[in-house]
């Protein structure tokens, strides 16, 4: 083995023990998001940043928020997307930014109007700030992500050890689920999303973090294991994490997994030379029987429940109505709110305060595209255009980027699952808009 492989090792390790310790002694889980915070201001403070360290700073709060929250280590919901684009701005004074970024400052310019309208409304015991931090902070957190990113130089090697430092979060919240619910069979007994399988917390977001980790374990499995430990390691992790991320019953994240894991194969096939193509082939093969034998013993641990979950059947087998767990009701109130004010919008945060006078529940949405029509307006649907269309343009100038279409895709279903409940999607989104650099030389990867 190589240093890289002992340090990635080491890594694992120490977050293994770390979520026995946050297991065990829950009051250090408010210790830990801080730790994290402040060493890893320091150590991007302490490079200058020279190598873009700030990028993985923030894949790492990026791949440990879902476990921050499940261990109750969060000082308030919006925690890591706060230190997020703290973070990049902190990139901004050491490293500057693109000149030619405009066009996402017309973005921020953009959000402004809805939020003008919020802080006008009328609505009695609307609490304008929760209203407007809740529904802010995620948008807010992609475009200065996507302004650090916009067309940054970064080698091949540097964005994979962002791959990398998702992963090493993830190994933690793996453990910790396995500590909190040792016994799938037990829990199991119904189709709907399940809270005891994904650690006592939202199995929408669990799932989200667990899909992201497939993916970044397999490509940890097939393009960076290099010795027979390390390749045992990342695929018995992307098994692990596959297994836990179908068990949550919560069907977003583990499709978005799925879907980035066939995206980073096309692209790879695309770009090989007929060598690499004839071991992609069987790289497929394999990948196969392994997707196959996971599923095979989800099916086995959930008594059959969870083929039904994905027929969209409850446990006595009968079709369900409703194919997106409420999520058509609250689309459909959001489309209705956008046709009622196609030019303002209701206002930032107010799309829930219409909804429960129109289906009778206070429900947050779930789709970032749907409520950014419904509080935005025309505004929404240009935001919506800078989004889509920008980082096609840049990949059509620059192919080397080989997880684009994987990072575009995650986003994109992603905002259409769980919204911008967590600072994934704004990250994952923002590295679609950075200049890869791919050296012919390059052979290894090597953990910062």
């Amino acid at each position: 083995m190589n240093k890289s492989e002992i340090n990635y090792i080491n890594l694992a390790l120490f977050h293994v023990g770390l979520a026995f310790i946050l297991f065990y002694i829950p009051f250090l889980s408010k210790i830990y998001p801080l730790l994290v915070a402040a060493f890893g201001g320091y150590y991007v403070i302490a490079a200058n940043n020279r190598n873009n360290e700030v990028l993985y700073v923030v894949a790492y709060l990026v791949g440990a928020e879902v476990f921050i929250r499940m261990t109750g280590g969060n000082l308030n919901y919006e925690y890591v997307k706060t230190v997020v684009s703290l973070l990049m701005l902190l990139g901004f004074v050491l490293s500057g930014f693109s000149k030619n970024s405009i066009i996402y400052w017309l973005y921020f310019l953009l959000l402004v109007p809805s939020v003008l309208m919020t802080m006008s409304t009328q609505i009695i015991d609307l609490e304008v700030r929760k209203a407007i931090t809740f529904n802010i902070s995620g948008p807010v957190c992609l475009g200065l992500c996507a302004l650090y990113c916009y067309k940054r130089k970064l080698s091949f090697t540097q964005l994979q050890n962002i791959i990398v430092f998702f992963g090493i979060p993830v190994i933690a919240t793996l453990v910790y689920l396995l500590l909190y619910n040792p016994s799938v069979q037990d829990v199991v007994t119904g189709t709907q999303s399940n809270f005891a399988t994904s650690g006592g917390f939202g199995p929408n977001q669990v799932a989200t973090i667990l899909g992201l980790g497939m993916f970044v374990f397999f490509c940890q499995l097939v393009f960076m294991s290099k010795s027979k430990i390390t390749i045992a390691l990342n695929g018995f992790l992307f098994v692990l994490t596959s297994y836990r991320a179908i068990v949550t019953f919560s069907r977003g994240g583990v499709i978005t997994g799925f879907a980035m894991i066939v995206f980073i194969i096309i692209a790879a096939y695309l770009l090989s030379n007929s060598s690499g193509k004839r071991k992609l082939k069987w790289i497929v093969v394999l990948s196969s029987i392994l997707v196959f034998s996971v599923w095979s013993y989800s099916v086995v641990q959930t008594s059959g429940l969870i083929n039904k979950r994905y027929a969209n059947q409850d446990a006595a087998g009968r079709e369900k109505e409703d194919r997106l767990g409420g999520r058509e009701a609250v689309m459909g109130t959001e489309i209705e709110l956008f046709k009622e004010n196609p030019v303002m919008g209701v206002g930032i945060g107010l799309g829930k305060i219409f909804r429960e006078q129109e289906i009778g529940q206070e429900v947050a949405s779930h789709n970032e595209i749907t409520r950014l029509l419904a509080e935005h307006g025309m505004f929404g649907v240009l935001i919506l255009l800078i989004l889509f269309i920008t980082p096609v343009v840049l990949y059509l100038n620059n192919y080397q980027n080989i997880y684009f279409f994987s990072f575009y895709v995650f986003w994109l279903l992603t905002i259409n699952h769980a919204a911008m409940r967590l600072a994934a999607p704004a990250f994952v989104y923002a590295l679609t808009l950075l200049d890869i650099q791919i050296k012919p030389v390059e052979s290894r990867t090597k953990i910062v």
